[in-house]
């Protein structure tokens, strides 16, 4: 699998390839700017560790839209567009996203729904800027083997 799905993103979907800054003593890492295009207003950030192996799956919010990249390890992030009115609807597109090679900021708008897995060896670390603070009763979850989505998760091989 390519870092980046070679189809074109799912609808309203934003791929934005992201600086690293490295030198002997470490790495700067970007993630998202107020003046950038992608960036509507500040709700939260949150950190989700993810255990090799480890899946997290599925989840969609209704007015939450989410600005996602992973400065520490790799997962596989999957994406569902379930959507009534969408043109990409009933399609799904999977993303390897992760330093070294593939550090990028996934903005994901409502409606969709997503899940990731931790395909490395040690632990993952998620980032999300969110632009509405957390509030679970506008977000809808299902198991990850549970709901419309038929994916083969690497854990459950």
């Amino acid at each position: 699998m390519d870092p980046v799905n070679e189809l074109q993103p799912l609808d309203g979907v934003v791929l934005q390839e992201l600086k690293q800054l490295t030198d002997s003593r470490g790495a700067v890492l970007h993630m998202l700017r107020c003046d950038s295009e992608l960036f509507s207003e500040f709700g939260e950030v949150y950190f989700s560790e993810v255990n090799p192996g480890a899946v997290k799956a599925w989840k969609r919010h209704t007015k939450m839209t989410q600005h996602i990249a992973v400065p520490v390890g790799k997962i596989r992030l999957v994406l569902y567009d379930d959507r009534e009115n969408s043109p990409t609807r009933k399609e799904l597109r999977e993303y390897e996203v992760g330093r070294p090679s593939a550090y990028m900021l996934i903005r994901i708008p409502p409606g969709l729904w997503y899940g990731f897995e931790n395909i490395g060896p040690s632990m993952a670390l998620l980032a999300n800027c969110a632009d509405l603070p957390h509030d679970p009763a506008e977000s809808e979850s299902v198991a990850s083997n549970e709901g419309p989505i038929k994916v083969q998760w690497l854990s459950e091989s």
